[in-house]
């Protein structure tokens, strides 16, 4: 973790309340977001009429929409920030014009929130540590050097040894507050799945909703976090810090200093692509290695440390994966190489992930460009390319008779399809060049050239 801190002062208790932990209230926060736009959009049609320009007011109504986004979302916490974070990866999907005034408050959202008061901090740590919890640090940062969606950072020094470590200590509420987002959608997915062909949502949501309660729960995340640290020992590009303690809402573990994943973006061709392949190499590989998926894939996960190496903190969102990735995802990906239509369709309804009666050759058509990255020795991630992407699928959202409605994401694939398209997303917006066919035969079981 870096010692970056935010300029809150988290010693002021005006204003700071518990996160929001009932349905109603969370919902209509979450409500306030459209609601705020339309406001909006009445206030600049009356510039409009006052002689303003199209494109000023535009331009006031996205600034303040993103201020807004930031900041429900951020007090939110909980699954409702998890949403802006997801959306922070993507924001390489919208246009320039639009993502512009977005990415700079969605980027936030990847490792910044509104931090919790002192006392209430003190409280938590005083609950799962002891009254002598101050005995284990020879100092503890008041300041929070990070904040995510459901707890806090603080960077101390552990007495026993002399070692900076980050100390992440859960908000009060975040896991009734989870418990109320997952709510939400479980009921949003019993609405939507009529709307969507023969896709399992309730399963998939589900499955999702299961990863996602673990997060709350800090020895679960611990557990994770030693299993790959033991996997990385003494690794020379990859680096997971060590566990000091862990109860149910406070975890100690070694400090990571270094710059932040989307801090990459500004640096030169050459160290950008070493990053970025190195992120994609441990993507794939913590499966083969540790037996896990670690998949919550967002820049604020990963620091590149001054000796080079990639940091991964965060162990919360995991997919136990023993046997490591799937076979048949690696085989069906090198047979939509070959350009096999019936054997990949066949490959697909075997798995789960075809369930409608879909024409071979429209099947493999659709599906080329989520194979193209293996198509070449190296790859160019662009925002370009991604936001084609994106608007091809959302024109072929507008058609029932699609190929996309023939498809299914069985409980198995959930959080590697996360992984996998915001993986992507992360490189394109990093503008990463990249050997990816290079990672997937030396990581995915099946994909190897036979």
């Amino acid at each position: 973790m870096t010692a970056d801190e935010p300029t809150a002062d988290p010693s002021e208790d005006a204003g700071q309340e518990r996160v929001p932990t009932s349905s109603f209230s969370r919902g209509a926060r979450m409500l306030g977001l459209p609601l705020g736009y339309a406001g909006r959009a009445t206030v600049g049609f009356g510039k409009r009429l006052l002689g303003a320009s199209a494109e000023s007011v535009q331009n006031d109504m996205r600034e303040q929409a993103a201020a807004q986004v930031f900041r429900v979302l951020g007090e939110l916490k909980g699954g409702a920030m998890k949403f802006g974070q997801a959306l922070s990866m993507f924001e390489a999907v919208l246009p320039d014009e639009v993502a512009g005034p977005y990415r700079d408050q969605l980027r936030r959202l990847q490792d910044s929130a509104p931090p919790m008061p002192v006392a209430r901090l003190e409280a938590v740590l005083e609950a799962e540590l002891g009254a002598d919890w101050r005995d284990l640090f020879s100092d503890f940062g008041r300041r929070p050097a990070a904040a995510a969606s459901i707890g806090q950072v603080h960077r101390a020094t552990w007495a026993a040894t002399g070692e900076p470590v980050a100390v992440k200590i859960q908000y009060p509420g975040a896991d009734a507050a989870l418990e109320s987002d997952l709510a939400q959608i479980s009921r949003l997915a019993s609405v939507m799945s009529p709307l969507t062909g023969n896709m399992d949502i309730k399963a998939l949501t589900a499955e999702i909703g299961a990863r996602i309660r673990e997060e709350v729960d800090y020895l679960q995340e611990a557990e994770h976090q030693t299993i790959a640290a033991t996997a990385y020992e003494g690794d020379p590009e990859f680096t997971v810090p060590k566990v000091m303690v862990a109860t149910r809402k406070v975890l100690v573990s070694q400090w990571l200093q270094g710059s932040k994943l989307n801090a990459v973006a500004e640096w030169d061709e050459t160290r950008r692509n070493a990053v970025g392949l190195a992120y994609v190499r441990f993507l794939f590989s913590a499966p083969q290695r540790a037996g896990l998926l670690h998949a919550d894939p967002h820049p604020g996960n990963f620091l590149v440390l001054d000796d080079g190496r990639l940091g991964i903190v965060d162990w919360g969102l995991v997919a136990r994966l023993p046997d490591g990735l799937p076979e048949p995802m690696g085989r069906l990906i090198r047979t939509a190489l070959h350009g096999n239509a019936a054997d990949v369709a066949a490959g697909l309804r075997a798995e789960g992930l075809l369930v409608g009666d879909a024409d071979p050759e429209e099947l493999l058509a659709y599906l080329a460009p989520f194979v193209e990255p293996a198509t070449a020795a190296e790859f160019h991630f662009t925002r370009d390319w991604m936001r084609n992407q994106y608007q091809r699928l959302a024109a072929e959202g507008h058609h029932p008779d699609t190929v996309m409605n023939q498809l299914n994401v069985p409980p198995v694939y959930a959080l590697i399809h996360r992984v996998w398209m915001g993986g992507i997303a992360v490189l394109s917006q990093l503008d990463v060049r990249a050997s990816f066919s290079d990672v997937l035969t030396d990581y995915l079981p099946g994909f190897a050239p036979r």
